[in-house]
């Protein structure tokens, strides 16, 4: 199972409305993304909490419909 890049965005913006985010299909097979994402809601987080909140938004399609993420936050700080 493969899930679309404009999908993926759209996933992601519903936790993550204010956030500047850049989404790259590193293959062309809508299976393999890199994401970059700035939110002021990873302001004084640990990196591992930051990377934690995008899992969770992904609610459980990592490893089913979503095969490999590359992610890299920021916060606005």
């Amino acid at each position: 199972m493969a899930i679309k890049k404009e999908k993926l965005e759209e996933i992601i913006k519903k936790s993550f409305p204010e956030a500047s985010i850049n989404i790259v299909d590193l293959a062309g097979d809508d299976d393999h993304f890199s994401l970059e994402i700035k939110s002021s809601k990873f302001n004084g987080l640990s990196r591992i909490k930051q990377h934690k909140m995008v899992y969770d938004a992904l609610d459980g399609k990592m490893g089913g419909e979503l095969h490999a993420l590359s992610i890299k936050t920021m916060s606005e700080e």
